[in-house]
Order: structure tokens, then sequence, then C-alpha cells
């Protein structure tokens, strides 16, 4: 049966703001040129790198300056708020005092979300351009409807904020919106409504971060199955209006497969199902364009989400191959069979040597066997350590249904010349994923900038997306006459039938660079067309957002487009939710 209105309590607010994660963590550099990561959270914590600035160095062909790093502007320039007087005097009488504010900080953290170069850099080390009025907290769908109400009274701008992690520019807010642009933050939405535990399914508020649902839904036995690399900080709502995907799709599926049904209070009413269904053929379904919509149509304030017990057995695992192509050649034969694991990624190169830059020295009996192991590579196996490759492995589910996968992976990845690496090397490279995405503010004050970006490509393009990456940021790098050498490396992250999810992460190095985050956009918006030209996708999960707004004349046809935007008119005529993301934003093409 059904169990009602449990609240998920914890909600930890102690960010680092503008920058990536939480405040008690952070990469810093001590005396003797090692790196550490502050606090507890992550196995990287607490222990020295000394390997860490070197891979950098080398990777860049450059060498840091550790005594002058980039400043960090302060205080920010904030502009004084476009207050709507009529709207403010209706908010006041309606609403808690502490539901609304027109406090500088949050108005300013409340603007953007992770880009790096159109939005973080900015906010750092430069302006945003266009800075929210007023935040507002939502704390019900009463509230939410009636902030909609008096938002179309008084002709004010809407945008919903969840967990502020977008990294598509899909808050960055419209320099030429004139109306008053009220930030609706819905993380005090974070109920979970009820749980079905006879039909494994709970309803859920949309404001719930990934952190706090697992911890609530760990406690009575429950997972969503859900995990993306921002689940700390991401939410249910931020989930659905970007399509996203997590590392157990494998097992759990993407979020449009983990919903049911979904509830959004749009300008002109509610839209959602009646009831949520296991499958229903009820003709053309609206739920399905609430996937994506990007803060566009409305409020997403709950879900219906299916929930899965916490399986009986969760073990990692972790593969070395002699290059990429080999890895490659396994996946996708893996991904014909009917032992694919939770999750499976598959590191390049470039990046497997990162995270062996983030390894502690190893001392005493461990450094001896580390040589060890690799005199076996070497000597015995022929392994050229500038070529390998390797892949971290998540199984869950019954100690029956783990056992044979594993049993059955390893035997496969023999085929390829795979060797089994440890359990503990599979669940260190699973993990680290959560604590590298400090590596881009860390990076930043040294002058380096980087972003991660992803794309979806059918098996046969995966080598030919790659090398065009490749090709065209050693292109862009030069014809900019940039320092040093780029940085390029990828992993192949989600498996399907007829392709992959290729996760790129690129940089370089901007000291004596004038307009780097300039540049940086450029190169971006360079390396997408690249990959799109060579067969990838516009995106994989992180959406559209503004970023990549200039593409979609490649990815929809033109009446899809307008089929979309007349939902948009038919349900915002005003244009309330004026975000502009996807295809209501101004192409580069259409620009002054």
């Amino acid at each position: 049966m059904a169990k009602q209105g449990t609240k998920v309590e914890k909600l930890d607010t102690r960010t680092w703001g503008h920058r990536w994660g939480f405040a008690d963590t952070r990469f810093s550099i001590n005396d003797d040129r090692s790196v550490t990561l502050s606090g507890t959270r992550y196995t990287l914590s607490g222990y020295k790198m000394f390997d860490l600035l070197p891979y950098v160095e080398e990777v860049l062909g450059i060498e840091l300056d550790l005594q002058d790093p980039k400043q960090e502007l302060q205080p920010k320039s904030v502009p004084s708020p476009n207050k709507n007087e009529s709207f403010y005097q209706a908010v006041e009488s309606h609403f808690k005092a502490d539901q609304y504010t027109f406090d500088d900080a949050q108005r300013l953290l409340h603007s953007h979300g992770q880009t790096t170069s159109e939005e973080v850099y900015k906010v750092l080390y430069s302006q945003l351009e266009r800075v929210a009025d007023m935040v507002f907290h939502c704390e019900s769908e009463q509230d939410a409807r009636r902030m909609i109400e008096l938002a179309k009274e008084h002709d004010v701008c809407l945008v919903p904020y969840g967990g502020g992690t977008s990294v598509s520019s899909a808050l960055q807010l419209p320099p030429s919106e004139s109306r008053m642009i009220v930030s609706v933050d819905m993380r005090r939405m974070r109920t979970i409504e009820w749980l079905d535990k006879d039909n494994l399914r709970a309803c859920v508020q949309a404001g719930v971060t990934g952190m706090q649902l697992e911890e609530e839904l760990n406690r009575q036995g429950f997972t969503s199955g859900h995990e993306p690399d921002s689940i700390e900080l991401s939410t249910l709502g931020g989930w659905i209006a970007t399509n996203a995907s997590g590392m157990k799709k494998n097992r759990y599926g993407n979020i449009e497969q983990i919903v049911e049904n979904i509830t959004m209070i749009t300008p002109e009413g509610v839209l959602e199902q009646i009831q949520p269904m296991p499958r229903a053929s009820m003709g053309m379904q609206p739920q399905a364009l609430l996937f994506g919509s990007e803060g566009n149509l409305g409020l997403i304030t709950k879900a219906v989400i299916k929930i899965y017990p916490i399986p009986e057995v969760k073990k990692y695992g972790s593969l070395v191959f002699p290059d990429f192509e080999l890895g490659v050649e396994f996946l996708h034969r893996l991904a014909r069979t009917g032992y694919i694991p939770a999750s499976i990624r598959l590191v390049d190169n470039v990046q497997f040597r990162f995270g062996q830059a983030l390894k502690p020295v190893s001392t005493g009996l461990g450094a001896w066997m580390d040589k060890i192991k690799k005199i076996y590579l070497v000597k015995v196996r022929g392994i050229d350590l500038h070529k390998m490759a390797a892949a971290t492995i998540v199984m869950e589910g019954s100690a029956k249904e783990v056992s044979y996968q594993e049993a059955n992976i390893y035997n496969l990845a023999k085929q390829f010349k795979g060797m089994a690496a440890g359990a503990e090397n599979g669940k260190r490279g699973y993990m680290l994923t959560y604590a590298i995405a400090y590596i881009r503010d860390f990076l930043g004050d040294l002058y380096v900038l980087g972003e991660t970006f992803e794309t979806s490509a059918p098996w046969s393009k995966v080598h030919q997306v790659c090398k065009a990456a490749e090709e065209e940021l050693q292109r862009q790098h030069q014809e900019f006459d940039l320092p040093g050498k780029p940085y390029l490396s990828y992993r192949i992250t989600q498996l399907y039938h007829t392709g992959v999810c290729i996760y790129f992460m690129f940089g370089f190095y901007t000291r004596g660079v004038e307009n780097p985050e300039e540049i940086f956009g450029k190169i971006e918006h360079s390396l997408r067309q690249t990959i799109i030209d060579n067969g990838g996708s516009i995106s994989h999960h992180h959406g559209v957002g503004k970023i990549r707004k200039d593409f979609l004349k490649e990815t929809l046809s033109s009446l899809s487009m307008e089929l979309i935007k007349s939902v948009k008119q038919c349900n915002d005529p005003l244009n309330i939710f004026g975000i502009r993301n996807n295809v209501f934003a101004v192409s580069n093409e259409d620009s002054p």
C-alpha cells in the first residue's frame, strides 16, 4: 500500500555558490607542489597528489605559474533590480517574507548555471549581461499556481530554477528581456508525497535533489536508480527538463523510462496524465513534450517515478585494454549480450593517465606491487602505457545475477585482450566522477579553461567522431595561436543497441590570451559542429539550452520546430516563461 507524506528533511546548502560543489571541498596546492582535496566527501579527499600538476603541464605543454593565480572579481557588480512595483506588492500580500528576496548575492547566484565560458567565467572574472530581479522560493503547487497568476496579471517573466547545474546555458537570462525576471527556486518542494511498495512507484516533488531523494528512498529500502554525475546537486525537475541520463541507465533506464507521470503548471492550466500507468496507448502523449522542455513551458512540480528495491549485491570491477579501439570492440559485442552491467565506462589513454595522476604516491609494499604490475603489463603483455585504455564496471542485482555478469564480462574481455584490473580500481574510477568536477574551477584559477560536453553516435561512427574532434581542436588551437597544446580526452559512458554516448573533456591554457572566454566559446561551437558533421548528435543528456541552439536546424525539421512553438503559444501565449531555450533561443544567424 502507499505510504503517505514522507518529507526529505536534509537540504544541504553549503555550496561554493558560483563555483561547482560543496564548500567543504576544494583542490589546493601545497608548498611541495602536491595537490590536496579538502573535506572527507570523496575517495580523493585528504591525501597529497604529487602527479597532478606535472600531468597538467605535460598534456598542455606549458609550465604553470603557481605564484600568480587568476584573481576572482570581488566585489561582484550586480545591477539594481528592475522592480515591478504592483507585482511586488501582490507578492508581498500573498506570500511569506522568507519566500522572496531582492538580495544581490541571491539574485546573482540564481542568474547562471555551470557552463564554463558563457556563465561561470563571466561571473567569476567579468560580469553577467543580465541578472534576475527577484528570487522566489516555491513551497507548494498552490504557490506555483499563484505565482504564475501574478506573473500573468503583471507581465513578469518567470524562470524555473532547480540545482543550478546546467551546462548548456539554459539558465543564462536573455539580455533583451525588459520585463522583471523572477527566478523561481523549486528546492523547498522536496517531499515524497507517497510511496507505493506494491507497484514500486513514488510521487516525488520536483525540487528534491538526487542526493536527498536517494537518502530517503534508501532508508525505506529502495532506489530510483538514476545516478547522473550531478546527483548531489541536480533535481528531479531538472532531470526531466533536460531529458537527463544517469550512469546506471543500462539497468534502470534514462529519465524518460524512469518517470511515469509529470505534473507541470503552465499559465493556461495543468499538463499531466490523470493516472500514471506502466504504459498506455492513448494517442499522442503531451507528456513526451515535457522531457527536454528546459523551462520554456511552465513549472514542473512533481512526478511519479519507478523505484526499485536496493539490490542484494553491488560489485565493482575494472578492465584494461591495449588500446581504446579494442575496448570499443569489446563494448560493441557486450551491447549485444544478455549480461550488460548497470554501468560500464571506457576511458581513453589521456583520461586514464589523468586518473592515475590523482592517485596518492605508493610506498613500501604498495610501491613494490605497483612496479611489478607495470613490468607485467609492459614486458609480459606488451602493453604501451601511453595507448592503454581502461573500463570501470558496476554490477547490481541478486548474487546469482551479479556472478553471471562478472564471469561472462571478463571472459568476453579476454577475446579483446582485456585484463581484469580489480574491484578497488573499478570503485575508485567510478567514484572519481563526483570529485573531478571540482578540477575545472581549480585549474581555472591557473589560467586553464576547460569544459565537458557529450554526444551520442552510432557504433560505426565512434572512432570517426573522436578523431574528427581531435583534429578540429588542433586546427582551432593553431588558428587562435594559443599557448602550449590543447587537451582532449573522451570516454564512452552509456551503451545502446545502435550506438553509444561519448563524453568529451577539453581545455587549453589561456595565460596572456585576450578574451579567452570568447575564444573558448568559438572553439567549443566548432567542435560541436564537427561532431554533428561526422555522425554525432546535438546532445545525449545535457540538453540544448542556448549553447546548442544553432544546431537544431540539423536535428529537427522546420515543421517539427513550428509544432513545438505552437505548443508554447497554446500554453504560454504571453511568454511568461521567457527563458528562450531550445527552439525559442535566438540563433547566431539571427543575432544583429
